[in-house]
This record gives C-alpha cells, sequence and structure tokens, in this order.
C-alpha cells in the first residue's frame, strides 16, 4: 500500500486545492501521488479478487 507520509500529502493538496489555485508544481506532484494511490489501490484490490475461492459444488 501507499505510505502513510504520501497519503498525509494528498489529503493536505487537497485541502490547499479548497482554500486556494494550486501551483503549477503542485498539480504535477498531486498527480504523480494521485496515480501512485491508484496503481497501489488496484494492486491490492487485484489481490483480494485473486484470492477469492468458490467453494460451492455444482448441482
Amino acid at each position: 500500500m501507499i505510505e502513510t507520509k504520501r497519503l498525509a500529502r494528498i489529503n493536505e493538496l487537497a485541502k490547499i486545492a479548497k482554500e486556494r489555485a494550486l501551483t503549477d508544481a503542485e498539480l504535477a506532484e498531486r498527480d504523480i501521488l494521485r496515480k501512485e494511490y491508484l496503481a497501489a489501490f488496484r494492486a491490492n484490490f487485484k489481490k483480494q479478487l485473486d484470492n477469492i475461492e468458490f467453494t460451492d459444488e455444482k448441482k
């Protein structure tokens, strides 16, 4: 999963964006962090799906 520091930074940038417009550097950083977060989320979700086993027998 994504590091706690990175997740905190994403939340910090979201809060800043509500208060004022983000600078170009902040926008670029936010986009990179969001991509990392989504990649980690998708990987973890895929692992969960891969670990599902069906136990019902077909009748």
